[in-house]
């Protein structure tokens, strides 16, 4: 092989091989996909059975290089109301961050995975506790709460990019 090939080779493996490492020392982050302002409905149940209709509205602002999520979400239906903010943070793959809820002066932690178009937390505070399971799939979202300690058993919601 020729000095000149050679030396073309070498460079063409150097770079594919940094390429693929950085890709797999720095996951991408899953915030990215939500930035914007979302809509939609879904289903709150209660302990006693009940169902109730909501619509939502939410908006994510998302800066640095995605690895940081501002959050606000305003859902209401015929009995209830909640205004739900959170400051999350992403690092290879872990979110931590804060939540509060302004109409039952409610706050505390999140932590939880994210990976591709999926994140997967629990929020807890004093009083209220909280799975939360969000996918984002081009301009769809699911958004899913499984509280406990609370009558609230579940909420479901379907929100589109708007």
């Amino acid at each position: 092989m020729s000095g000149s090939r050679l030396t073309r080779t070498g460079l063409l493996v150097a770079s594919l091989t940094l390429t693929g490492s950085a890709a797999l020392a720095a996951p991408v982050s899953p915030f990215a996909a939500m930035a914007g302002t979302w809509a939609g409905g879904g289903v709150l149940s209660t302990t006693d059975g009940q169902q109730e209709q909501l619509r939502c509205r939410a908006s994510y602002n998302v800066a640095g290089a995605g690895e940081q999520l501002r959050l606000n979400l305003r859902c209401a239906s015929a009995s209830y109301n909640f205004d739900l903010a959170s400051d999350v943070e992403y690092r290879g793959g872990a979110i931590s961050g804060s939540w509060s809820e302004a109409s039952r002066n409610a706050s505390g932690t999140i932590s939880g995975r994210a990976s591709s178009d999926r994140v997967e937390a629990a929020a807890r505070g004093d009083s209220f506790s909280a799975h939360l399971s969000l996918t984002t799939r081009g301009g769809k979202q699911t958004v899913s709460i499984q509280p406990q300690g609370t009558n609230v058993t579940s909420v479901s919601l379907a929100l589109n990019r708007r």
